[in-house]
């Protein structure tokens, strides 16, 4: 049967109020598969996650073409399943985010471990319409669909959704990693409430369309032997991604990442249902 992993994103737990018996101990004991920690991974924390049984996976940042060896070099050393990557600034000159591209491509043959671009704001794939060129010169690239970044970036619902959609097909076809995060066309994070209250929101079931199309494409491209990695990334206040109101955060990141990972599994268990039982 193909899978569906869950990993707790390590910048989901800035700010908040470290239970107990530890992040590592309460990751593993709310159902997560595994841990994405972000460059520099912090020191003895991957091995006592694998002592609890999670899997790792890294992130980092590409600003220039060595940096892509670099972090895939690391992340074989440290055995790291993936990373995910922000990869430039945004305002590159086309032959020089060809460059990063091809470093990023070169380092994760190099070194033997997948390498996904994030479809993110500030980056050379902040955008759809460059993302699907870059896919056209260069359709080895796999990508991490942090689908927040375009959705209310790029206002996905000013204009024709479905076909904004069809569009991005050629990226949601290589796309093997996702950051769980949901925004609306203003908002880019914001808390959608319990899993069954987030079937009300429309915003929400336009994820729920993006992340099928995602899941249904990885299961035609993998089949049952695919793995499938999905990880809540919510970013606190600080950063200013998540919402305050009257000095507090509009949602307990903790519980959202939660949910996101709930709506997640339920468009991964219908998207695997063969058609004659669903």
């Amino acid at each position: 049967m193909p899978h569906l992993l869950s990993y707790m994103n390590w910048l989901t737990l800035e700010g908040l109020s470290e239970p107990r018996e530890g992040w590592l101990s309460a990751i593993r004991d709310a159902g997560y598969d595994g841990v994405q920690f972000i460059e520099p991974l912090p020191s003895g924390w991957v091995e006592e996650a694998r002592k609890l049984g999670l899997r790792v996976c890294g992130s980092g940042r590409v600003n220039a073409p060595a940096d892509a060896g670099r972090l895939a070099a690391e992340a074989r050393a440290q055995d790291l399943e993936c990373l995910t990557l922000h990869v430039g600034w945004g305002n590159e000159e086309t032959d020089e985010a060809h460059r990063l591209i091809g470093a990023v491509l070169d380092a994760s043959i190099q070194h033997r471990v997948p390498l996904y671009v994030e479809t993110q704001r500030a980056t050379i794939f902040q955008d759809t319409w460059r993302t699907v060129s870059f896919v056209r010169e260069f359709p080895e690239l796999r990508f991490n669909g942090d689908f927040s970044n375009w959705y209310t970036g790029l206002e996905f619902v000013y204009g024709d959704f479905d076909a904004k959609v069809a569009f991005i097909q050629p990226v949601i076809e290589r796309t093997d990693f996702m950051h769980g995060r949901i925004g609306n066309p203003c908002v880019m994070q914001v808390d959608v409430g319990s899993f069954e209250e987030s079937g009300r929101l429309p915003f929400v079931q336009h994820f729920r369309t993006l992340w099928s199309k995602v899941f249904q494409a990885f299961l035609a491209r993998e089949g049952t032997a695919g793995v499938f990695r999905f990880a809540p990334e919510l970013l606190s206040a600080r950063i200013f991604y998540a919402r305050e109101i009257d000095g507090k955060e509009e949602s307990d990141r903790w519980n959202q990442a939660r949910v996101l990972t709930e709506i997640a599994r339920d468009c991964f268990r219908a998207q695997s249902v063969p058609q004659s039982l669903a």
